[in-house]
């Protein structure tokens, strides 16, 4: 079911703008303010560090899970209705994290939260792709990115001042938010559905996605802590088996959350892997930082939080000028060069320490960073909707943001292990440091090994992917071909995962 066609600078589409922007910024500026409040949620609820990784895992863990399924329920059911239900539980879901008397609590309202955000944050673009057409929607896209950006800008200031009178105000803050987001979403936000739809949903495969990221996160997390019971051998090799038996159900689905034609193409794969590799870095990154800044450096949550503004800025500033050189160079360049460039930038942080300087020491590494993920981000999402049929192109995008969010929930789990940050130690100073160092060492491996995997593996120009046929059992397309989108990219690109990209030219 179409829309009726919206055009930018109307008031009817300035209501879709603002609805969609503040449904996406409810989601995106939680990652953001949470990673700030958590040396006060460890300090006020007496948790151990573990408690903290999963205050963040265990959102990331449903919402990566999930969002596939979000965007398929949408297409069915009707992006507005999914969109403001994901609103409406993303909201009770933060009351409950609000009010939480512990961290266990903390940690099971968290993962509520991910399920609402699941059905909101495919909703909000498609929302936009359903109701503009031809150059008002690439607009539109621009102006939602942008909009975006500058929540992103002031995530870190409001996290950071919230912080300083309450950690519950964090979550209690997107309360009257969502109630403005629903409000005008029922209001002035046209339906829509997909008519072409699969009449299936991909239930079992959603089941073992869910499955095998719970059980590789939950048992590399106690392994990290030094946990090696019988049960999280278990675990480990339950979560690896539901991931194996998840790609053979996907080979045989008719509906597939992720179609097994996608990775037919070698450079659709390897842009996975550079994802996978840079998104992880980018996990750990962000959850460290902020702690290392507070616990170490003695800053205040604002300062803290502010440490990764100029990540926001650049890539708002600079993002749209990358997608546009690798559209005249190609991909490769940027892809290989950016990943290095920002492993500079980790390099660089080594010198964050106690009294760091935030001019001096934080801000130099942190736009050589924020230059080098800038670089990478635009190529790395033009070169997986490139490598797609156009018939997948929006199946493709929900694959690659799926695949950074899992990146980053692993590395949560993964890597403050291996450097040695445990529950004894996180909140002395010196032990933190020490694993602070050696987590930037494994994230500046990481971001290397993703250029030199994009200097081998990605192709030197855009638009040469073959067309690709369905693959056995796969309905064909119907309607016309995708209308490609500019690329815009902020800091939902930087902090979240890539852009969802919409799934055809009628929003679908």
């Amino acid at each position: 079911m179409a829309t009726q066609e919206l055009r930018m600078g109307t008031s009817a589409g300035r209501w879709v703008l603002l609805t969609t922007v503040l449904g996406s910024s409810l989601a995106m500026l939680d990652g953001t303010v949470v990673n700030v409040a958590l040396a006060h949620i460890g300090e006020d609820l007496d948790a151990g560090f573990t408690g903290l990784q999963w205050t963040v895992n265990a959102y990331t863990l449903t919402l990566a899970s999930l969002i596939l399924l979000g965007g398929s329920l949408g297409d069915r059911y009707g992006r507005r209705r999914v969109f403001v239900i994901g609103v409406v539980w993303f909201a009770l879901a933060s009351l409950a994290c609000g009010l939480a008397p512990n961290i266990e609590a903390l940690v099971a309202a968290r993962a509520l939260q991910g399920v609402g955000g699941a059905l909101l944050t495919p909703g909000s673009l498609a929302i936009i792709s359903a109701s503009f057409h031809g150059t008002d929607r690439a607009a539109a896209v621009g102006a939602w990115s942008g909009l975006g950006g500058i929540a992103g800008a002031v995530g870190p200031f409001l996290g950071g001042w919230l912080v300083e009178w309450t950690w519950r105000a964090v979550f209690l803050v997107n309360l009257p938010l969502a109630a403005l987001v629903v409000t005008v979403a029922l209001r002035h936000v046209p339906e829509s559905r997909n008519v072409a739809a699969a009449r299936g949903l991909d239930l079992s495969g959603t089941a073992l996605a869910v499955a095998g990221l719970a059980g590789l996160t939950w048992s590399l997390t106690e392994l990290g802590a030094g946990t090696g019971s019988a049960a999280v051998w278990a675990a480990l090799v339950v979560g690896i088996a539901a991931l194996g038996v998840f790609v053979l159900v996907e080979q045989r689905s008719r509906h597939p959350l992720v179609p097994p034609v996608l990775f037919a193409d070698r450079v659709f794969t390897a842009a996975n892997v550079v994802t996978l590799l840079v998104y992880a870095a980018l996990g750990a990154l962000f959850l460290l930082l902020v702690l290392q800044l507070q616990i170490v450096a003695g800053y205040s949550p604002v300062l803290a939080g502010a440490g990764l503004l100029p990540v926001t800025l650049v890539m708002l500033l600079f993002s749209a000028r990358s997608g546009a050189l690798a559209q005249r160079i190609g991909p490769r360049i940027p892809m290989t060069v950016g990943p290095i460039l920002a492993a500079c930038g980790l390099l660089l942080m080594l010198r964050i320490g106690p009294d760091a300087s935030w001019l001096l020491d934080v801000l130099p590494a942190v736009l050589v960073f924020a230059a080098g993920l800038t670089l990478t981000v635009a190529p790395l999402t033009a070169t997986v909707l490139d490598a797609a049929p156009d018939d997948h192109a929006g199946a493709a995008s929900g694959v690659n943001n799926a695949v950074a969010r899992a990146a980053g929930l692993l590395a949560v789990a993964v890597i403050p292990g291996a450097a040695g940050i445990g529950n004894a130690d996180y909140s002395d100073p010196v032990a933190f440091d020490a694993g602070f160092r050696t987590a930037l060492l494994i994230g500046a491996g990481l971001l290397v090994l993703g250029g030199l995997v994009s200097a081998v593996a990605i192709r030197s120009r855009l638009g040469t992917a073959p067309p690709t046929a369905p693959s056995a059992g796969e309905p064909e397309p119907v309607g016309p071909p995708p209308e490609r989108i500019p690329l815009e990219c902020c800091s939902h690109c930087g902090i979240s995962g890539p852009q969802v990209y919409p799934r055809d030219s009628a929003g679908s």
